[in-house]
């Protein structure tokens, strides 16, 4: 029998590995612990995915209403309700974080509200949020403390009180300009949902495209999109000096393509990239290795140099995405239970919720030139799809990369309306090593965006 303070599982941070794990190896009948220091749910449901696609799909209704004419609909001008639109959001948030307590009573494991960090190697000592403090010990401890947003050591930066996207999501006034540093995903979302809403929007970029993941061809057409929309983008921008402050006067100092370059306005968000939640946890209590930016070191099967300590989900360095960390549970799961399952070669899809839609699965062109892989591509404007023409979406293109060898897919890429869902199809015939031709002779519903694919299939020469 265990003591009220010894469990079989202790674990850090409830994000969707965590609480996963959590709520499966309690009803399982483990003593299960879970610390969460105020995200009841993680940062996917109360900071990132679910509160920035409901703020994405806001933008896009004032989108729709402001081009209404369009589409035969008479409208007065519209206008967005930056409040009502928060209220919105928050209340998208408030049900999940419901749904989540729901999960967490009936599964039985206990809920530590505090932080927690490692006194030794089995022992982890919280400072509970409601005061106070208390040591548990866990046979088993899971590491899932997730990253947050990095700020730049710019001169200035910080002390302009910059927004992130959570502070950007807390907002009830719609900024009359904003300044967005960084055009990866999260930055072009965040881009395009406020000068959808009504600001004037200017993003700076350090490298030569947006999105600098992503193919020449599938950037270029981002950026079409964007500039389409009012929206600055100013590339290749190396920035020198922040001056002000966000939220009142905010001046950018940069040189771009080595001239000076000065942006004013009344905000600036930060979209930068993100950095590992493992400072002031105690690791170095515990003997658990880090690297240089401060991600945990894992094998295969998300065990540290520590035999009994875990680390889950973009703290041990995971695609930054709710659904690489879901299964990262399932790794942890199959481990505990002798199974064979782990992180190599996982197919990671993902999506980035502008507006039409960008989605991804397997390697791009770029990638398979970098690992010399010879493939045959095939693209298809969304202008060639029926759907795409009856909704008056045909912005962006198909893109698909199959074996110059065999008839395998490799990748595909989609800029459209809807790619997010797309995607899954193809995502399903690569996880079965079926050949392209299975998806290009399908009988797809019609009109559908999905039937594009027989198009765009049809396109690939023949070995």
């Amino acid at each position: 029998m265990l003591s009220k303070d010894q469990f079989d599982f202790v674990i850090l941070g409830g994000g969707k590995a965590g609480k996963t794990l959590a709520m499966d190896q309690a009803k399982a009948g483990k003593r299960v612990a879970l610390i969460e220091r105020g995200l009841i749910g993680g940062s996917c449901i109360n900071i990132a995915c679910i509160p920035t696609k409901a703020l994405v799909k806001s933008a896009k209704v004032a989108s729709l209403a402001q081009h209404a004419a369009a589409y035969g609909i008479n409208t007065e001008a519209p206008s967005a309700d930056m409040a009502a639109v928060r209220q919105r959001v928050q209340s998208v948030v408030d049900g999940l974080i419901g749904v989540n307590w729901q999960g967490f009573r009936a599964s039985g494991f206990e809920m530590i509200l505090g932080e927690g960090k490692f006194v030794d190697a089995n022992t982890v000592e919280i400072a509970l949020a409601d005061g106070g403090t208390r040591q548990i010990r866990g046979e088993q401890i899971f590491i899932n403390t997730g990253t947050r947003a990095a700020i730049p050591p710019v001169s200035g930066l910080r002390e302009a009180n910059p927004l992130t996207h959570v502070e950007a999501l807390q907002l009830t006034e719609l900024p009359a300009h904003l300044i967005v540093i960084g055009g990866g995903y999260i930055g072009v979302e965040m881009a395009q949902a406020f000068a959808r809403l009504g600001s004037r929007v200017t993003i700076l970029q350090r490298e030569g495209q947006l999105a600098p993941r992503e193919d020449d061809d599938i950037a270029a057409a981002v950026a079409e999109v964007l500039r389409a929309e009012g929206i600055e983008i100013v590339l290749d921008t190396q920035i020198e000096r922040v001056v002000g402050k966000s939220g009142d006067t905010v001046t950018v100092h940069a040189f771009v393509h080595g001239e000076p370059h000065t942006v004013s306005a009344t905000h600036v968000l930060v979209a930068t990239g993100r950095i590992p939640n493992t400072d002031g946890i105690g690791l170095d209590k515990a003997g658990v290795q880090v690297d240089q930016r401060g991600i945990i070191g894992t094998d295969e099967h998300l065990r540290t140099n520590v035999p009994h300590i875990w680390a889950l989900g973009e703290v041990a360095g995971t695609p930054m995405f709710t659904h690489a960390s879901l299964d990262d549970y399932r790794v942890c799961k199959s481990a505990l239970s002798g199974g064979t399952r782990t992180t190599r070669g996982r197919l990671v899809p993902y999506a980035m919720f502008i507006d039409p839609e960008l989605g991804r699965v397997g390697i791009s062109e770029k990638e398979a030139a970098q690992q010399g892989i010879a493939v045959r591509v095939a693209k298809l404007p969304m202008t060639a799809v029926p759907r795409a023409r009856t909704n008056t979406e045909t912005a962006g293109f198909m893109k698909v990369l199959v074996d110059a060898g065999s008839d395998q897919i490799l990748g595909f890429c989609m800029l459209g309306t809807n790619a997010g869902e797309v995607i899954a199809a193809v995502q399903v015939a690569m996880l079965a090593d079926a050949s392209y031709t299975m998806l290009r002779d399908a009988i797809w519903a019609h009109p559908t965006i999905a039937e594009g694919l027989n198009m765009l299939l049809a396109q690939i020469p023949a070995a």
